[in-house]
């Protein structure tokens, strides 16, 4: 039975956390509400990443964002691994948990990817029967959150934005909207970034993530987009998130940040620019 005593996260700016940002997370959290850990990095049994956390979620809600379930892959669900995510869940009890709409495992072995997937009837089936699992091993309400792409699938038939609104209609899950996403797979996919999200079913939306991309072009001179997650958010993804707060109303934000992380204030500066679109919303 999923636990809907859940509060959620709240409607403020959040920072994926980095343990060289500890200090000063502690010191001066800024505009900061909350915070995101990748659930596969807090699986140990004890030490100082462990230490730090349980400080931190004395201080701020906390999400759990899974990225190695593998929700998408043809093969089930590893059963070791979600029952490390179980005992992570169970004690630090976060106020919201997510994966994504990928795949990343084949015959056994983890690719360290996250991969598309075609939107057929079959993969609806797949993906809804995982996370039907994935709830009810955790007695809670999930988030999935939609792709980047860079190509597409000749089978495809369903529209991105529908095969997620079904998948929350069958599973009761909620959704994550990755804004850069949109935009990275928009001027991949040569689609309107807008388009897309005027047929997001925002009332489902339970976090948003904002992040940076990098720059290249494919073998034929096409502007080529990577989800890089390794700089500031640019000017067009924070126009559409101002276009989706406007449309939506204020929802939990993130900035993430993975690679070649930042400084603190870098981080904070960031989540104030969420912030000053947040709360005229709110």
């Amino acid at each position: 039975m999923l636990d809907q005593t859940l509060k959620g996260l709240p409607a403020k700016p959040g920072v994926g956390y980095k343990p060289q940002h500890f200090a000063a997370i502690m010191a001066d959290p800024g505009p900061v509400g909350w915070l995101e850990v990748h659930a596969e990095n807090y699986m140990g049994a004890g030490g100082r990443p462990l230490a730090q956390l349980r400080h931190l979620a004395e201080r701020f809600p906390i999400s759990v964002h899974g990225v190695g379930l593998s929700i998408g892959g043809e093969g089930p669900l590893d059963i070791d691994h979600l029952a490390r995510l179980k005992s992570l869940c169970s004690w630090l009890n976060p106020a919201s948990f997510s994966e994504h709409l990928a795949w990343s495992t084949h015959d056994g072995a983890y690719l360290n990817d996250l991969l598309p997937l075609p939107y057929t009837p079959a993969t609806l089936a797949r993906v809804c029967n995982h996370i039907d699992q994935v709830q009810e091993v955790l007695g809670r309400r999930m988030l999935l959150e939609n792709p980047s792409t860079y190509i597409a699938f000749a089978e495809t038939a369903l529209e991105e934005t529908d095969f997620l609104t079904e998948i929350a209609r069958r599973t009761g899950c909620g959704l994550l909207l990755d804004v850069n996403n949109v935009y990275v797979s928009g001027i991949n996919q040569n689609y309107a970034p807008e388009a897309y999200l005027d047929a997001f079913p925002l009332h489902l939306v339970g976090e948003i993530h904002l992040g940076g991309h990098a720059e290249d072009c494919d073998d034929h001179g096409n502007r080529l987009l990577i989800d890089s997650h390794g700089a500031e958010v640019v000017d067009p993804v924070w126009a559409l998130y101002a276009r989706v707060i406007r449309q939506g109303g204020p929802k939990p934000t993130l900035i993430e940040w993975d690679n070649d992380v930042p400084d603190w204030l870098v981080l904070a500066a960031e989540a104030a620019c969420a912030a000053m679109i947040l709360e005229p919303a709110a």
